[in-house]
This record gives structure tokens, sequence and C-alpha cells, in this order.
């Protein structure tokens, strides 16, 4: 089963980087997608950036409007290690960051984002950012 843990998270000041970490392991396919979502308190789950491999489109990346231009996703060259590296942080962007693995057979363009093609969830990290 696909194991992703994930580590990183902390308090921050509004304008300060974080880079967030995603341990991935025993994924059973060449073709998934790793994504990271975040949840604030009240809020729902939303999803803010997917990096894709094999026919769910090599290399390829997607990323929510709201934090295109500060934040960036990349992985290792094992592919075991997938990052959020998050720039000019905002209070707004207080939440519990998880990463998720998408391993179905196809990617769905246009949905990249929705957690419900997620099947596999780690168990989180808070990143706080203060004022």
């Amino acid at each position: 089963e696909v194991q992703l843990a994930e580590s990183g998270g902390g308090l921050m000041q509004a304008g300060d980087s974080l880079r967030l970490s995603c341990a991935v392991s025993s994924v059973h396919t060449d073709d998934y997608t790793i994504g990271w979502f975040r949840q604030a308190p009240g809020k729902e789950r939303e999803g803010v950036a997917c990096i894709h491999y094999g026919n769910h489109g090599e290399g390829e990346t997607t990323y929510a409007q709201s934090v295109k231009g500060r934040f960036t996703i990349s992985s290792g060259d094992a592919r075991n290690l997938v990052y959020l590296q998050m720039n000019s942080l905002k209070p707004e962007d207080k939440a519990v960051y998880y990463c998720a693995a998408d391993t179905g057979v196809r990617r769905y363009s246009g949905f990249e984002l929705n957690p419900a093609l997620y099947d596999y969830w780690g168990q989180g990290t808070q990143v706080t950012v203060s004022s």
C-alpha cells in the first residue's frame, strides 16, 4: 500500500519561505500523481499543487490559482520525495498540509487538484503563518 509522510511544517511569519517534504513509498504503478492539499479550520480541503508521472504527464505540474507564482512543487530524482517550496507566505496560507497520491489509470484534465481523485493520504503537517 502506498505510504506518504509529510514533514517540514512550522510557525512562520508573513513573507517567510518554507519547504515541505513528502516521503512517498510503495507506489505500485509508474502512472500516478502526487498532490499537496491544505485544510484550514472550518474550511474544505483544497488542492494546492501536484506533479504528474508516467501517462499522467511525466514531470508536468498543476497549481491552484491562489498559490501560482509563490509555491513550487518538485520531486527528487528517485521520486520518493516530493517537495512544496512555499515563498512569500501569507496568513491565509495557514492550514494543515497533506500530500496524497492519485494512482488511477489516467489523468483527468481540469480535475487534477480534486481531492476525490486521490486514494492515499499522509497524516498532514501544520503550517502557521502570523501577520
